[in-house]
C-alpha cells in the first residue's frame, strides 16, 4: 500500500466496503505499518501497541485474580517434543516454521503453541495432588506458517497472545476450568472491550489438534463474517500421557495429569475492537483501553498562548490525579480543526477544547467521540469524566450486543441456509451429529452453501427437535452455521 498520513482521513464508508475501510483505518490511525513487506508479519506502531498493552493488563489482572501465575517459556520447541503427541503434530506440521542447521544437530520449531513445553515442566513441577491445580500463563508471540491469504491483525503468521496452560487432578476440575475460561472471555473481552461472542463447542473435525474438545468464541464482524477469538481446550490426559506427566493422587496412586489450554490472541481481538466500534471518522476505542482517554486541545493566539497552555497543563494534572489518561496537543503547526480530525481518527473517547472563552467561564467544552456531541463542563467537575467513561463503554457494548444479537436465524430448510449466511447472519439448525459421522453433512454445508458448522453453544444445552436439516436423519445436536475468516 502507498504511504499514508493520518490527517488524510478515510476515503471509504464502513457499511459500504468494510474490507477497504478496515485496511485504511488500521494504517491511517497508526495501528500498523505494512511497508516492511513480509507476508503474514506486521509492524505494530506505538498507538496500536499501547492499546494492546492496556488489553493485556485487563486480561492478566483477571487471570491472576483467578489463580493463574505468569511464566516465560522459550520461543523454540525441540522437534522431539513437538512430535510426541501424534494428533497434535499431525494437525500442526504444515504450519510449523522449522529452524535448521543451527550447529547443535537439533531441529527446533518456532512455537505454534506451547503444550509441548508446559507439559514436560508439569512433569518436573508436580509431584502430588497437593501441587494441584497448577495454573500458569505467558505473554507470547506464536508463529504459524499459514498458507491461506493473510490479513493484518485478522489472519497472520505471527500473533501476540496470552496462553494459559493448567494442570488438574481430575477431569471434573479440568472441565470447570474450561467454563472459567469462557467466564474470563465474558468478563474481559465482552464486558471491558465491548465485544460480544458466542462460545461454540467445535465439532469433532474442527477441534484443536490434540484436544478432547475445543470451545471457540465466535464474534461477528461488520460484514457478517465470523472471527474466532479466545478458544479454550480440554486436553484431557493426551499430553500428560505423551510426556509421562504423572502425580500421586489422594490414594497415593500414580495417575496422569488432566490439562487445559486457553488462548486469547490479543492482537486479533484488537481487530474486533477496531471493526466493531469504529465508524466513518475512524477508530472508537473503549475508555477502558484507550492510551489517551481525554485529549486536551488548547485554542490560542500569540497573545494568549502562554495563559491557555498553562491552563491546559493544569487541567491535565487534575485529570491524571483522577486516574484519567490525558494528553495536551499543543502542536503550534496544526490548526485546532486538524487536531480534532486526528484524535477522532485515533478514537480517543473525549476531547477537551480550551480557549479564552472557556477560561473566562472557568469551564471546558467536552466532545464525546461516539455520540459526537459537545457539552459544557465546569473545571471543578472534571472528575465526572471517569463516570462518563464508564457510560461511554456501556454504550459501545450495548450497541455491539444489539448488532450481534439480531444475527441468529432459526432455519429448518436447507435451501435457506445459504441465504442466511449471505445476509451476514448465522443459521441455527438441527444437525445429525458433531462427531465424525456428521462430517459428510458439514462438507455439504461448506461446498454447497459456503458456510461452516461452527458447533453447539457451550454455555447452553439446546435440545434438537426433528431431523437433520441436511441429511434428514434424526438430529442429535442444534448447531450454528456461518461464514468465517
Amino acid at each position: 500500500m502507498k504511504e499514508t498520513k493520518s490527517e488524510e482521513g478515510l476515503t471509504v464508508k464502513k457499511d459500504e466496503n468494510f474490507s477497504d475501510w478496515f485496511s485504511e483505518v488500521i494504517e491511517k490511525a497508526e495501528i500498523v505499518d505494512l511497508r516492511l513487506g513480509i507476508k503474514g508479519f506486521i509492524v505494530i506502531r506505538p498507538w496500536g501497541a499501547q492499546i494492546i498493552e492496556n488489553m493485556f493488563e485487563h486480561l492478566e489482572n483477571e487471570l491472576q485474580r483467578k489463580g493463574h501465575k505468569p511464566t516465560f517459556m522459550p520461543s523454540v520447541i525441540p522437534k522431539e517434543n513437538l512430535t510426541k503427541e501424534s494428533e497434535h503434530i499431525k494437525g500442526f506440521t504444515p504450519e510449523v516454521f522449522w529452524l535448521k542447521g543451527i550447529g547443535e544437530n537439533q531441529e527446533l520449531a518456532l512455537r505454534p503453541t506451547s503444550e509441548t513445553v508446559y507439559t514436560p515442566m508439569f512433569k518436573l513441577w508436580v509431584r502430588s495432588w497437593r501441587d494441584l491445580p497448577l495454573k500458569l500463563y505467558q505473554r507470547a508471540h506464536v508463529f504459524r506458517l499459514d498458507t491461506k491469504a493473510t490479513r493484518p491483525l485478522i489472519r497472520g503468521r505471527e500473533f501476540i497472545w496470552i496462553e494459559c496452560h493448567d494442570a488438574f487432578e481430575s477431569k471434573e476440575d479440568a472441565e470447570k476450568q474450561v467454563q472459567e475460561d469462557i467466564d474470563t472471555t465474558e468478563k474481559v473481552m465482552h464486558q471491558i472491550y465491548g465485544i460480544p461472542f458466542f462460545p461454540m463447542k467445535r465439532p469433532e473435525w474442527d477441534k484443536f489438534a490434540g484436544a478432547e474438545y475445543t470451545v471457540g468464541s465466535d464474534c461477528f464482524m461488520p460484514d457478517g463474517k465470523l472471527i474466532q477469538q479466545p478458544s479454550t481446550h480440554l486436553m484431557g490426559q493426551k499430553f500428560s500421557k505423551a510426556f509421562s506427566a504423572k502425580f500421586k493422587n489422594r490414594n497415593e496412586k500414580e495417575e496422569y495429569l488432566w490439562t487445559t489450554a486457553y488462548g486469547p490472541a490479543v492482537s486479533r481481538i484488537l481487530a474486533s475492537v477496531i471493526a466493531t466500534h469504529g465508524d466513518d471518522s475512524g477508530l472508537i476505542i473503549p475508555f477502558s483501553i484507550s492510551p489517551v482517554q481525554t485529549v486536551i486541545v488548547p485554542i490560542f493566539t500569540a497573545k494568549n498562548k502562554n495563559e491557555i497552555l498553562k491552563k491546559a497543563e493544569e487541567i491535565k494534572n487534575i485529570l491524571e490525579k483522577k486516574d484519567i489518561k490525558s494528553y495536551v496537543d499543543a502542536d503550534p503547526e496544526k490548526r485546532p480543526g486538524e487536531k480534532y480530525h486526528v484524535w477522532e481518527l485515533k478514537g480517543v473517547p473525549f476531547r477537551i477544547e480550551l480557549g479564552e472563552k472557556e477560561i473566562k467561564e472557568n469551564e471546558i467544552t467536552l466532545f464525546t467521540r461516539d455520540t459526537k456531541k459537545k457539552d459544557k463542563m465546569k473545571i471543578s467537575e472534571l472528575g465526572e469524566i471517569k463516570k462518563l467513561g464508564e457510560e461511554f463503554d456501556k454504550r459501545l457494548r450495548e450497541k455491539a450486543d444489539k448488532f450481534s444479537g439480531g444475527r441468529i436465524v432459526d432455519c429448518n430448510d436447507r435451501k435457506n441456509i445459504k441465504k442466511i449466511i449471505e445476509s451476514g447472519k448465522m443459521a441455527r439448525v438441527n444437525f445429525c451429529s458433531t462427531e465424525k459421522e456428521g462430517v459428510k453433512c458439514a462438507e455439504i454445508v461448506e461446498t454447497e452453501m459456503g458456510g461452516d458448522v461452527r458447533g453447539t453453544l457451550a454455555n447452553k444445552n439446546e435440545i434438537p427437535k426433528g431431523n437433520c436439516v441436511i441429511c434428514g436423519k434424526t438430529a442429535s445436536k442444534v448447531v450454528y452455521i456461518g461464514k468465517s475468516y
